[in-house]
């Protein structure tokens, strides 16, 4: 094969190639913009509705055999960060959760929420101090190449954050801001 024809076609499937990606079709919860009064907390001082908002991915890795699905506040004044939800364990036919997903009792068969930092095993909406700046809300799909993570029921988010590193084939990132 020509070094041309080798090179035009490389190109021509880089173009086609689709890329592992996270949204939300509300469009009040989208990449780089504030999060609604339903994605607040209510509790710690915050009366928000504390609904999860709806996600959805699409082309994951090839191999994928479940997802997991982790919300992290790296502003929180903690020294930390803040995990506000950590979602594992979901099937690899699923495509998204639904809004208040853990409200309606909606997440997919199998699937496990580990503790938040609230405590919680649920979502955790934001709150931020009142008057900090705005804070950054870390939406991940991570695409895993184990069905089950295989870690205890009382695991910390960083426990099971280790085992999404060392069992990921793809992450797909959507960042939203809230203040109060």
């Amino acid at each position: 094969m020509s070094r041309i024809l080798i090179i035009a076609l490389a190109a021509l499937f880089a173009g086609s190639a689709m890329a592992f990606e996270l949204s939300s079709p509300d469009p009040e919860v989208t990449n780089g913009r504030p999060m609604p009064k339903a994605q607040e907390f209510r509790g710690m001082g915050c009366n928000g509705d504390n609904l999860s908002p709806e996600l959805v991915w699409k082309d994951p890795p090839a191999g994928t055999l479940s997802f997991a699905v982790t919300v992290f506040d790296p502003d929180a004044p903690t020294g930390s960060g803040w995990w506000h939800w950590v979602v594992y364990d979901i099937p690899a036919t699923a495509t998204g959760l639904p809004a208040g997903a853990v409200i309606k009792a909606a997440l997919p068969t199998g699937t496990k929420q580990g503790r938040n930092d609230f405590g919680l095993r649920n979502f955790g909406g934001a709150c931020p101090p009142v008057g900090d700046k705005p804070h950054h809300y870390v939406f991940m799909i991570h695409a895993l190449k184990v069905e089950k993570l295989n870690v205890p029921d009382d695991a910390s988010p960083a426990l099971i954050g280790f085992m999404l590193h060392s069992n990921r084939l793809g992450l797909a990132k959507m960042t939203t801001t809230y203040s109060r």
